[in-house]
């Protein structure tokens, strides 16, 4: 899935799309919001759209699929991506995992039916399991590619040392793993510098993750890539010192590079060797639309560039 010749591509996030959590129903407005995004996205490019069975309660992909079946032809134009294994308000508990084979069979299928469409180009195991046996997953991935309706295998929110243990008895590659990552959530760049020094244990971010996948060509999906608009559109009252200059650091390589805050917040993601994929989940089509130069940011951004919104994004200077 990656580009080995450049940076990663953009990805569309549907978690926005489909109303409210709760178990209303949507309506003609929530599945013309979804026509407006997807062509929003589509003008720039993009052709990835990423689901997962939760999003909005089902209706993420439910507003997702009418679009689909009233647009003729849609379907084979672009590249649909969706998750399991994230269980919401069930048995009561309020969240747990399931990636048994039973579950995963389930969840696809009702996935599928959702979207109007008999297959996706990619599913993604949401989060790690610990009841989960692999054997299983292999199992149910295995007989869901024998009946086309997956054709790709990912996972979401995993280290190197998971990926590994799912590959060595999965006989189809894993292709990408969908991570938080951005300049705000910069934890997957720090815990790569901060090896024998005493500021790394302030990091969650399981090291190794990153050159893992680089190693083994999984594409790194990047979400919550825009900071939720942390930097480029919060009001200046709201943000810590650290996060005001970095907004003003943003609105002046935008102004440099003759773009937008946005194209030079993603493309700043996207220059690193991993080649990552920001995901993008704006609803807005004209914050969709200022996304439109990020590749190109990616390549025209200098070491200095890079480093310097990286050490004012982290409030001080590097060891």
């Amino acid at each position: 899935m990656t580009n080995a010749n450049g940076p990663g591509r953009l990805i569309y996030g549907c978690m926005g799309l489909g109303g409210p959590w709760d178990g209303t129903t949507y309506g003609t407005s929530e599945i013309d919001q979804a026509a407006a995004v997807i062509e929003s996205a589509r003008g720039i490019g993009i052709g990835l759209f990423d689901h997962a069975d939760i999003y909005r309660s089902g209706k993420s992909e439910a507003v997702f699929g009418e679009v689909l079946a009233r647009s003729q032809g849609l379907r084979e134009e672009i590249t649909l991506q969706t998750k399991c294994g994230i269980r919401l308000g069930e048995r009561g508990l309020q969240t747990h995992y399931d990636l048994s084979r039973d579950a995963i069979l389930e969840r696809v299928t009702e996935s599928l039916k959702r979207l109007q469409t008999d297959y996706v180009d990619v599913l993604l195991l949401h989060r790690p399991d610990p009841l989960t046996d692999a054997r299983e997953v292999a199992d149910a991935v295995g007989q869901l590619m024998a009946e086309g309706k997956v054709r790709q295998l990912g996972v979401s929110n995993m280290s190197g040392a998971q990926i590994a243990y799912l590959q060595d008895v999965l006989e189809t590659p894993i292709v990408a793993n969908q991570l938080e990552m951005s300049l705000l959530r910069s934890d997957w760049l720090e815990s790569t510098v901060l090896v024998n020094h005493p500021g790394d244990s302030g990091y969650s971010f399981p090291h190794g993750t990153l050159e893992h996948c680089m190693a083994n060509g999984i594409e790194l999906q990047a979400y919550g890539s825009l900071a939720q608009g942390r930097y480029t559109g919060a009001k200046s009252g709201e943000l810590s010192p650290a996060e005001s200059a970095t907004a003003t650091m943003l609105e002046q390589l935008a102004g440099a590079h003759g773009t937008t805050p946005e194209a030079v917040l993603l493309g700043w993601l996207m220059k690193h060797p991993a080649r990552i994929s920001p995901v993008v989940g704006t609803t807005s089509p004209a914050r969709i639309a200022a996304c439109a130069d990020a590749a190109v940011v990616a390549k025209d951004m200098t070491r200095a560039e890079w480093y310097g919104l990286w050490v004012t994004a982290r409030g001080h200077n590097l060891p």
